[in-house]
Parts: structure tokens; C-alpha cells; sequence
């Protein structure tokens, strides 16, 4: 349990629950306690400014302060609560509280305290600072002070115990209201991780061969986590499909396989039971089987190399308009012989690439002869080149060229005007051992597959557009040198 994500979220929220309301208790302790102070010596320093004429009407009519201690037991009773202080009779207060009252000379000397603890003693630089002064006729004649007794601070304690007390209560209640609400929060927060764990477990012990779906977790928003949960069907959706892949690439291979094999074996079979003649039509009928074999084993050698990014290239400064005049010059017979055009536009301004003339060469011709391959008979094959942003290789193609190439680089197409592919198949045509319905049993399946990692190889892009009726187009890239 301490191990969970939640509880050291909670924990993480308690902690600053505490701390701050320990914080806020501190303070609003100290602010209260100061400004209790200053609303106390205030009210005293008030009633003390309301005693000052009256003792000041007392020296001018006395002359002096003689007998003054008789009249302080009066406005002492009088004077809590009442803001008058005008009697002089010994009664009780409105709050029946009797305040000390301490009457000092000019000079700080003590003429009268109602306590009787300070008289004859002289008051403090302190004391003094704070004392009001009694004025008659403009002159200090002497000052008055009213210091808190010891009821008074027993008061203020005990009020200053209260607040602090519910002070206290106020701050458990808060961060027992924060815990509460970590602990919310806290549990939402990991609900979408719980999730993408459970998920990530199922997905661990899926199997492809099942026909269960592949795990997907609910996206609830927009914020990391809902990022972190579509990351994750991402995640899960390609590696159902290489899964799927990888357990259909034993199936494809070993069908591509078994035909050849298959045809070897019968014929080999037929030569030494006698039934069929070692003539050179059966001899050469051995050998197409085997260069077929042969060459399938190189694909699947090419493109296992090319994934793993083992395929070295033999880089070289390389004119792309002569390279595709080659391919175009070495196909247009075939394309004649089937009664189709195959034609080239170079850009003039084509600069030169950095690629390996061999396998760029494959790549091309993989792309012109399945454009042949597909299109009927008195259709037109075009391969273009150009720089990136300024070619139109077809109707409706040159904003995905745009999206898909960046300046400096050359952008390549073969486009058809044959039927053209499904969106369906146009979803799968680089996927190894796929072949559309149009090739039939023609190809490998591989030939796509190679010439796109291959290009990727070379720092490229490949992709294609279509539609159907009006033709296909296959689109490469390559960098600039």
C-alpha cells in the first residue's frame, strides 16, 4: 500500500495540508496576539485621555496633588466601560470592575495608585512615553497611566486561549478537509494510470491468434494523461499489427516457398522415376524455379537488412535526371512490346543528390515496372523529378506533395493513368507479402516493401496517392546534396 501512487499523492497533499495551516495558525496567532495588545493599550490609552480633565479640574481647584488619592477610587469604579468618568463617588462600574489608576507629578513622580504599590516611585522612560499628561492652563502639572492589573491579564489570557483554541479546532478541521480532498483528487488522478495498467497487462498476455481485440484504454481529456492514454492506444494498435505481421510472416513465407519448392520436387521426382526426359526445356522449367527461388531468398535477405538498418549504401554524388533516362531507356522496350508510353520530365534546375546509384535505380525501376505491370494496354507511365514545392505531378496531387516534401529536397513520381487502387489496398501496398488484387499471383509481395526502406535508408519518404479510374501515382524523396 505505501507503494501506491495514491497514497504518496495523499501523503504528499497531507504534508501540505499542515504545513500551511500550521503556518496560518502561527501567524494568525501572532497578528491576533499583537493586535489584541494594541486594541488593549488603545482603550486604556482612551480612558486615560477621558481622566485627564478631571484630574487636571481637581490640581487647579487643589493646587496641588494633595489628597488626590481619594478621589481615584472613584473614577477608577466609574471609568471601565462607561466613557463618562464624571462622578466622583464611590460606585461600582458598569461591569462591576474596579481599574488601577496611577497619577504621577510633572517629574514621573508617583502621587497616587489604587493599588498603593507605586506611590513615591518614579515611572519608567517607558511608562512616561506612554502616559497622557494632565495640562492646566497649557502647563503639565502631571500625567496619568492606567497599567493593566492582574485581572485585566487574566482576561486577556484567558481571551487569547480561546482564540487559540479555535484557532486550533479551525485548522484540524481545514486539513482534515484537505486530506479529504487529496484523497479525491488523489484517486483521480491515478484512475487513468490504473487503467493504463490494466490495459498495459492485458496487453502483455494478448495473443493475436485469439481474435480478441487489441487493449485499448478510454481517453477522458485533453491534459497529459489523456496524451499518455492516446499514446498508449497507439502503442497497442501497432503492436497488434506487427504482431499480427510477425505471425503471418512464417505463413507468407513459407508459401511463397512451397511453390517453387514444390515445382522442383515434382519435376526432380519425374527425372528419376524416368517419367519425364532430362531435355532442356525440363532442365531450364528446374532452373526458373530455382533462380524464382533464389530471388525471393535475396528479397527477403534485402529487406531483413534494410528494417534493420544494416543495408550499406555506397554513397556518391549522383545526377538523378541521367539515372532515371537509364531506367526509362532500359524499360521503354517492354513498355512498347505492351503496347503502352513510358515518358520523363526532368526539371532542368535538378541538382544533385547524395544516394547510391545502385539501389536508387531499384527503387525506380520497382516502381515503373509495377506501374506497367498494372495498367492495361495504351496507357501512359510518366516519371518526373523536380525540386520539392514545384512539382504537380498529378490532379488533385500537389498539396500532399507539398505536406509530405521540404525545400531541399528532389521529389520523384512514377503516375499511371490505369484503373487505379482502393483505399483499402492503397492502406497496405508497403506491407511485406501484400500484393493487391489486380497483381494476381504475379510478384512477391516484397518489391514495395524493399524500395520503401530503401528510400527511408537514404533519408527519404515514400508514399502514394490514388483514385479510382483516374490512375495512381508513387512519390519518393530524396535530399538534395
Amino acid at each position: 500500500m505505501p507503494n501506491r501512487l495514491w497514497v504518496k499523492l495523499l501523503i504528499a497533499f497531507g504534508l501540505v495540508a499542515l504545513a500551511a495551516v500550521g503556518v496560518g495558525l502561527v501567524l494568525t496567532n501572532r497578528i491576533t496576539a499583537h493586535q489584541f495588545a494594541l486594541y488593549v493599550g488603545q482603550g486604556r490609552q482612551a480612558r486615560a485621555e477621558r481622566l485627564a480633565p478631571e484630574l487636571a479640574a481637581y490640581y487647579a481647584q487643589a493646587g496641588s496633588w494633595a489628597g488626590v488619592a481619594d478621589l481615584l477610587p472613584g473614577l477608577a469604579a466609574s471609568s471601565p466601560g462607561q466613557g463618562q468618568g464624571q462622578g466622583q463617588g464611590r460606585g461600582s462600574g458598569g461591569s462591576g470592575q474596579v481599574e488601577r489608576i496611577v497619577v504621577a507629578d510633572a517629574d514621573g513622580v508617583v502621587v497616587a495608585d489604587t493599588q498603593g504599590e507605586l506611590a513615591g516611585e518614579r515611572l519608567s522612560d517607558a511608562e512616561q512615553a506612554v502616559a497622557v499628561p494632565v495640562k492646566v492652563d497649557g502647563r503639565a502639572v502631571g500625567m496619568v497611566l492606567l497599567p493593566s492589573g492582574e485581572a485585566a491579564r487574566q482576561q486577556e489570557e484567558e481571551y487569547l486561549q480561546q482564540v487559540n483554541r479555535s484557532l486550533l479546532w479551525a485548522g484540524l478541521a481545514a486539513a482534515a478537509v484537505a486530506l479529504i480532498a487529496g484523497l479525491w483528487l488523489a484517486r483521480q488522478l491515478t484512475a487513468p494510470l490504473r487503467e493504463v495498467t490494466g490495459a498495459a497487462q492485458r496487453l502483455a498476455g494478448w495473443d493475436a491468434a485469439s481474435g480478441a481485440q487489441v487493449p485499448q484504454v478510454v481517453v477522458r481529456g485533453r491534459d497529459e494523461i489523456g496524451e499518455l492514454g492516446q499514446a498508449f492506444n497507439q502503442m497497442a494498435q501497432k503492436i497488434g499489427r506487427q504482431e499480427t505481421l510477425r505471425r503471418n510472416l512464417m505463413a507468407d513465407i513459407a508459401h511463397e516457398l512451397r511453390t517453387p519448392l514444390t515445382v522442383i520436387r515434382g519435376d526432380l521426382e519425374g527425372l528419376l522415376d524416368g517419367v519425364l526426359e532430362p531435355t532442356p526445356e525440363s532442365l531450364a522449367s528446374l532452373q526458373e524455379e530455382a533462380l524464382l527461388l533464389s530471388r525471393l531468398v535475396d528479397d527477403l535477405r534485402a529487406l531483413a537488412q534494410a528494417e534493420a538498418g544494416q543495408i550499406r549504401l555506397e554513397r556518391q554524388p549522383t545526377d538523378l535526371g541521367e539515372l532515371l533516362r537509364g531506367v526509362v531507356s532500359s524499360l521503354g522496350l517492354q513498355a512498347e512490346a505492351r503496347g503502352q508510353t513510358l515518358a520523363l520530365e526532368v526539371a532542368p534546375d535538378l541538382p544533385l543528390v547524395d544516394a547510391d546509384p545502385q539501389r536508387l535505380r531499384q527503387v525506380v525501376a520497382n516502381l515503373v515496372w509495377n506501374a506497367l505491370r498494372h495498367t492495361p494496354a495504351g496507357s501512359r507511365v510518366t516519371v518526373r523529378a523536380a525540386l520539392a514545392l514545384r512539382h504537380a505531378a498529378s490532379p488533385g496531387g500537389q498539396a500532399r506533395e507539398r505536406s509530405e516534401a521540404s525545400r531541399g529536397e528532389v521529389v520523384v513520381s512514377v503516375a499511371d493513368d490505369g484503373p487505379g487502387i482502393t483505399p483499402e489496398e492503397l492502406s497496405h501496398i508497403f506491407d511485406r507479402f501484400w500484393r493487391g488484387k489486380r497483381a494476381g499471383g504475379e510478384g512477391s509481395g516484397l518489391g514495395l516493401a524493399i524500395a520503401n526502406e530503401l528510400v527511408r535508408a537514404h533519408g527519404g519518404r515514400m508514399w502514394a496517392e490514388s483514385k479510382m479510374g483516374q490512375g495512381s501515382t508513387f512519390y519518393f524523396t530524396i535530399p538534395a546534396r
